[in-house]
Parts: C-alpha cells; structure tokens; sequence
C-alpha cells in the first residue's frame, strides 16, 4: 500500500474511533412530554359545569422522559363551536352566539429543576360578570428540548 493509502485509511479510522459513542455522550430527546387530566384528582373534566364568581384548582399531569421546561393554562370561549385536535368528549353546545364579555385566561409557568413528572396546580376565580357558555381549556407543555405537547377540554360557565 502507498502512503497515500495509508493516510486515506488512518483518516477513516480516526473517524470511525472519533464517532464511537462511549457511553459518556448524552442521549438525543426525541420524544414529546405528556399532559393529561384523565386522573382521579386531574381537572376539570370533559363537560364540567363552573359557577361564575367561584374558585377552581385547576389539575393536569405532566410526564417526559427527560426533563419539563414550562406549561401553560388557556380558557377561551367556544361561542362558535370550534373544537380542538385531541377532544375526546364532545359535550352538549349551546346555539352559536357572539361574544360580549368572554372569560379569556392565558398563562405560562415554569417548571424549575429538571424535572420528569409534575402536577400542575392553578387557582382560577371564575369571573361575575363573564358570559355563560361553553369554554375550552387547553393545558400545554414543553420539555426542556422545545418538544411541546396540549390537551383541550370542552367546559361549560353558568350562572
């Protein structure tokens, strides 16, 4: 073999040896978090009735296989009886109306030290003067990687 041969092979060798994973290298997130309220304490459930001027806990369960970065809680209404990619239970609408003074509730949090499972737990005052009707409420949340994953639940407010 010339010597050209030989540095084309030690060339190849080296990255052959280069690329090796030895054990120490990290493992690459493929994988999307998960969030549910399809728990005994997880809230609100589908079709769930809330009274305005009354204070709800607000309940979901957030798993990933490396670590949660953040999460998110939305209630918008569905006075035009759009829905949402991933409801599994439609609930019975009220006629389409358009809005006057809707309940509209949009908030992001943290989820601090790395964590893989987390409840999330939010406080929310249902407003006196907000219109009755059916609502969504959409969890989200996003892994330490950006990977992002939500579930939307159809709620009604009453009087």
């Amino acid at each position: 073999m010339s010597f050209r041969a030989y540095k084309y092979f030690f060339f190849i060798a080296m990255i052959f040896f280069v690329s090796c994973n030895d054990g120490t290298s990290s493992e690459i997130d493929d994988q999307k978090p998960t969030i549910s309220v399809d728990y005994e304490e997880g809230f609100p459930k589908p079709c769930t009735e809330l009274v305005r001027g009354e204070t709800y806990t607000f309940k979901a369960r957030a798993t990933d296989n490396f670590a949660l970065a953040s999460y998110s809680l939305g209630i918008h209404h569905n006075f035009d009886h759009h829905t949402h990619d991933d409801q599994g239970a439609l609930c019975e609408l009220d006629p389409i109306k358009k809005a006057d003074t809707p309940f509209l509730f949009m908030e992001n949090y943290p989820i601090d030290n790395s964590l893989t499972t987390y409840e999330i737990k939010v406080q929310i005052t249902v407003p006196n003067d907000v219109d009755p009707g059916d609502y969504h409420c959409s969890f989200s949340v996003t892994d330490q990687t950006g990977w992002q994953s939500r579930t939307s639940i159809d709620i009604k407010i009453i009087e």
